[in-house]
């Protein structure tokens, strides 16, 4: 028979033991949800008759599996008010990282500081718009390229093109940015077929491999090409191509989250300054300088919340300079007089198909002309896209995203029709437009810590490049973060502070 100690047996109550032999003590007159009394004498039966314990302790846990199995009488709660209620519990009103702009290049940054500090640092990434309809990322063609003229641009491609092609080993099993490997053609006409050939040997000196192909060599190749006006080529041999750029923000954004960071639907409208006397920064007054101390964000249902972080990072691509001046960058005095120079600019892309079935096939490159226009194969249905970055005068405006099929017409086709005779009868099926994020300075991106705040990181301003790039720099970004300067890739150059002093890079090769 089975034996129950009275003096060893106990009822856990509140932060208080109940033994046996003190269960007298409690008043008869205390209620249960069903308002039956405690009689003590029963307490003390059922205590000492082992089969009535059993009994009881049995019908319990029918309950509580009745309970876990069969929905609950009560109405479901509505989703928009169990979201929103969700959201409200799940808001990180402190965090050690607040990332505003969760794109490619802040999703990145995300990822990799999880993956890293895991547990040891919490991570809340601000984003306005989680569908990302009017975010650089998604509408970019996804290309990935080598033939850059400046070393860091040229690592950062390189970094890119390995990411992806272990992309399941660092995002998982079920990320597929589906990467064409059909290389870039780069065209240069006489007058820029030197710098064609002195940046392939850069970029071969780093890593990448293409090769210089004269206007022989490229009818040779590929014969759709109207070689006249093109004195040389250069065409990327291995890791260039164009990829899937919403698998690739998808895949960081879930694995930064799997590992623990806290994405939030808001806009930052604000932030509160907060003097530090123990800072000194050069043309500030020894116990005048303000840090950046809280965001304030305005949720989705209107509300304004705020968080307190200890490092702050502007990646909200097209509008960073907009997101910089709540933090007083180009309305300040001294350093903080200094704009970020990023703002957003139109660009169009085209779907057309070629009206004959001779134009170029599967297999061929993402092909740049002297003009900069360019087309790529879009699928296997026969159909291409293609576009041209306008010159300063005929900028579109950026107040809306509606596309200009004119200048299709007038300033990207007849520069298609000329590389491609195939293409002199082609027709538009579709048309998108797209934010670049467009560094004025030298049109580059800006990655590393403010001169001025302590707190604040900046990466933006990669002006048509950046979603190749987003794996380097959001490992570069998390490397200044914890071990406080870059490992993997020395991106020193490419700070703010080239901006201060006026010293420009200028990269040739920008589309």
């Amino acid at each position: 028979m089975l034996r129950l100690s009275r003096r060893l047996f106990s009822v856990p109550l509140g932060q208080r033991t109940l033994t046996a032999g003190s269960v007298r003590k409690l008043s008869s007159g205390r209620r249960k949800d069903d308002e039956r009394s405690y009689k003590p004498e029963e307490v003390e039966a059922n205590l000492v008759n082992p089969v009535s314990r059993t009994m009881k302790i049995l019908g319990n846990d029918m309950k509580k599996i009745k309970n876990f199995i069969l929905p609950k009488k009560d109405a479901p709660e509505d989703v928009d008010n169990y979201l929103e209620r969700y959201r409200r519990e799940d808001f990180q009103s402190h965090c050690d990282v607040l990332i505003i702009g969760g794109g490619g290049v802040g999703s990145s940054i995300a990822y990799w500081l999880k993956k890293r500090a895991r547990t040891g640092l919490n991570v809340v990434v601000v984003e306005k718009d989680p569908t990302y309809q009017q975010a650089s990322t998604c509408l970019s063609v996804g290309g990935l390229r080598q033939q850059f003229s400046i070393v860091e641009n040229i690592q950062m491609s390189l970094y890119g093109a390995d990411f992806m092609r272990n992309i399941k080993e660092h995002l998982g099993d079920d990320v597929a940015v589906n990467f064409t490997p059909y290389g870039y053609l780069m065209l240069a006409s006489e007058q820029g077929a030197e710098q064609l050939m002195e940046n392939s040997r850069l970029q071969n000196t780093l890593g990448a491999r293409n090769e210089i192909l004269t206007a022989a060599k490229l009818k040779e190749r590929f014969p759709w090409i109207n070689s006249e006006g093109i004195a040389l080529g250069c065409h990327g041999l291995e890791k260039e191509g164009w990829f899937d750029p919403w698998a690739l923000l998808s895949g960081f954004k879930k694995r930064a989250i799997e590992y623990g960071a806290h994405y939030t639907e808001a806009e930052l409208v604000g932030f509160e300054f907060s003097k530090q006397q123990d800072i000194l920064v050069e043309g500030v007054n020894p116990g005048e300088y303000e840090g950046l101390e809280k965001a304030y964000l305005k949720m989705k249902n209107g509300e304004i919340r705020d968080v307190k972080f200890s490092i702050v990072i502007i990646a909200t691509g097209a509008q960073s300079g907009k997101v910089a001046k709540l933090a007083r960058i180009g309305t300040g005095k001294g350093m903080l007089s200094i704009p970020l120079p990023v703002e957003p600019r139109k660009r169009f892309v085209y779907v057309f198909q070629c009206q004959n079935d001779s134009g170029p096939g599967i297999n061929t490159p993402l092909t740049i002309d002297p003009t900069g226009t360019y087309f790529r194969r879009d699928g296997l249905g026969g159909n291409y896209l293609g576009g041209k970055s306008p010159l300063p005068s005929e900028e579109p405006p950026v107040d809306n995203l509606d596309v200009d099929y004119n200048y299709f017409d007038s300033n990207v086709w007849p520069n298609l029709a000329k590389l491609v005779p195939d293409f002199e009868a082609v027709k538009v099926k579709s048309a998108w437009a797209g934010f670049y994020e467009y560094n004025t300075f030298d049109e580059n991106g800006i990655i590393g810590p403010h001169p001025y705040y302590n707190n604040l990181y900046i990466a933006t301003g990669f002006s048509g490049h950046g979603i190749q790039q987003t794996p380097a720099v959001g490992r570069a970004i998390s490397e200044m973060i914890i071990d406080g300067e870059c490992r993997t890739i020395d991106l020193t150059r490419f700070g703010f502070d080239r901006i201060l002093v006026d010293q420009p890079l200028f990269e040739a090769n920008i589309v």
